[in-house]
């Protein structure tokens, strides 16, 4: 579920247009990049534990908002987001306290709840930038938040885009075009599909002979010297001349999308930029999460020393080597993990304007390993 999207909503309030959603990003990034229920979570497994982990787990966040969401009660009369065995209350608040970005989705019209509404663990979720997904303008909604979700997930290579019926679809003609009428005898005798295919090959052949013979030249044809002539031969002139007609031009390369552009820009990034100590902006609790880093680097090589937040010696990560990828420092370290597995942290940095951008992606080695985490989070200087 490593970078995976995970998909919160109320089954009472938004379970159509969540299982629409889900299959539009499942078409677009791979079945294993969409989660979106937690209702297989075995008998005996702390439940809050479990939504934890896969919430934790995940690239990114939608929680799906329909007219009710806040305000959906339970047959006793309590309000469910009050409910502290919610699921989606829990599910919001683990994304909220992990830092895993979320994005609000409202459909049917619906509108973002107010701090008011919500419990304390969600009120910075009425702050969080929405989109909306509207029936009449699904695909093209869709679209949009796909373009959105890739700076979080990977898509597959070849993605299909997903089509609805609540679109117009165009139709072929009921009646093929009408065609001269052929004598009944003359076309049981004719082999049509060989005349069809020696038709469309002569097209085709056509087509080079011109193609290359108006084509500009892709050398210049330098100018001819003059040879010696004897003077009782006359010399003749050109055969032909150039033809007044506009040659045909190769089009110019597309440019570069804004996102390749400023990829180019910050790859000139000196190795200074990511010097010194940075910490995390929120403070994880009490584990081995990544807490703090000394980045230190003179010329084209560079140094991350890393640290766990816990009292624990096994809490100072040590130094690795940072290779630059564009913006990117990219360090691995290993580590072990209560002594059951090994564990193989990939940090990845790139500076933003509030500090470092930080990545983590977890794995565990070893007889009982563990699903392998991603965690992301932003760093600032320390003071």
């Amino acid at each position: 579920m490593a970078d995976a999207i995970f998909i919160s909503y109320r089954r009472n309030d938004s379970e159509g247009e969540a299982g629409r959603l889900f299959d539009d990003l499942t078409r677009a990034f791979g079945e294993d990049a969409v989660f979106m229920d937690v209702a297989g979570i075995k008998p005996g497994v702390d439940f809050r534990k479990a939504i934890d982990e896969n919430v934790t787990s995940c690239g990114v966040f939608l929680a799906i908002v329909g007219p009710t969401w806040a305000t959906i009660a339970t047959p006793e009369g309590k309000r469910r987001l009050d409910d502290p065995n919610d699921f989606v209350a829990l599910e919001i608040a683990s994304a909220l306290r992990r830092e895993v970005p979320v994005i609000p989705v409202l459909v049917h019209d619906a509108k973002m709840p107010s701090t008011d509404l919500l419990p304390a663990a969600l009120q910075p979720f009425a702050y969080r930038n929405s989109v909306e997904l509207t029936h009449v303008r699904w695909n093209s909604d869709v679209a949009l938040l796909i373009e959105a979700l890739k700076a979080y997930v990977t898509p597959k290579s070849s993605s299909e885009l997903p089509v609805h019926a609540n679109v117009p679809v165009l139709l072929p003609a009921p009646h093929p075009p009408s065609r001269p009428a052929i004598p009944a005898g003359t076309a049981k005798n004719k082999p049509t599909g060989l005349v069809a295919g020696a038709a469309i090959a002569a097209v085709l052949v056509i087509a080079a002979i011109v193609y290359f013979a108006v084509r500009p030249s892709a050398h210049p044809t330098p100018a001819p010297t003059p040879n010696p002539t004897p003077a009782s031969t006359p010399t003749s002139a050109p055969a032909t001349s150039p033809t007044p007609t506009q040659p045909i031009v190769a089009m110019p390369p597309a440019p570069a999308p804004a996102t390749r552009q400023a990829t180019d820009q910050r790859a000139a990034l000196p190795v200074a930029t990511y010097d010194g100590t940075w910490v995390r902006a929120v403070t994880p609790p009490p584990s081995n999460i990544l807490s703090k880093l000394i980045v230190s680097g003179s010329g084209s090589g560079i140094a991350v020393h890393a640290f766990g937040n816990c009292e624990a010696a096994g809490c100072d990560w040590g130094v690795q080597p940072g290779a630059l990828s564009g913006a990117n420092v990219i360090a691995t370290f290993a580590l072990a993990d209560g002594g059951r597995t090994t564990r193989t942290a990939m940090v990845t940095v790139h500076p933003v304007p509030s500090g470092l951008d930080v990545f983590v992606h977890n794995t565990y080695q070893g007889p009982t390993p563990e699903a392998a985490k991603n965690i992301h989070m932003v760093f600032v200087r320390a003071p």
